[in-house]
């Protein structure tokens, strides 16, 4: 079992009395956390760092478009979770970790794929955009190799699927990731579409 599977069955443990969701649609699943936001509370989108943040210069900007659904991070870093508007964007690591919430929604973003050839789970840096989180140092002596940055990047997702109290909720962007953690989900989960 590969490293964002054991993740994913570890992270979220039993499921029993837990709404745990795999979503085929992340409109979907944006649409199923407004609802549950404006009933309980406290349902956030959450995302790994897998999209450039271009509305941090240009407020009018999209930040993360998957499928029909054009989403901006967040607007602010300073307790976002409780910002006025924060339920219509997508918080990153940086803005969730230490906070729990009622419900997560979490897009696994194109930073990761699944290369059947080699029927593992690869790291796209192309698509990483943390900066400092992939940067090498020459002067430390540090080269991040990729896999370095997969062990990194699934600590990242692992801090984001565990933040909902009552539910969390996964879309994964890369077709075939998608269907490769598909099982790992029960099949009595609440999958949408």
């Amino acid at each position: 079992m590969d490293a964002v599977a054991l993740l994913v069955r570890d992270a979220l443990g039993s499921f029993d009395g837990y709404d745990l969701r795999f979503f085929d649609d992340p409109a979907d699943m944006r649409a199923e956390l407004l609802r549950l936001d404006a009933e309980v509370g406290l349902a956030r989108l959450v995302a790994g760092f897998a999209w450039p943040w271009v509305s941090k210069s240009d407020k009018g900007a999209f930040d993360i478009t998957v499928d029909r659904l054009a989403l901006r991070w967040n607007a602010t870093d300073k307790d976002w979770i409780n910002a006025p508007g924060s339920v219509l964007e997508v918080g990153s690591i940086h803005t969730v970790q230490g906070y729990d919430l009622n419900y997560a929604g979490v897009i696994i973003g194109p930073d990761l794929r699944y290369d059947e050839a080699s029927a593992r789970i690869v790291v796209d840096r192309a698509n990483y955009h943390d900066k400092k989180g992939k940067e090498n140092n020459p002067k430390l002596g540090r080269q991040v190799t990729d896999d370095d940055l997969l062990t990194y990047i699934t600590n990242i997702y692992a801090v984001l699927l565990t933040r909902g109290m009552r539910g969390t909720f996964v879309y994964v962007c890369d077709p075939a990731l998608r269907e490769h953690l598909r099982p790992f989900f029960s099949a009595n989960s609440g999958k949408a579409g």
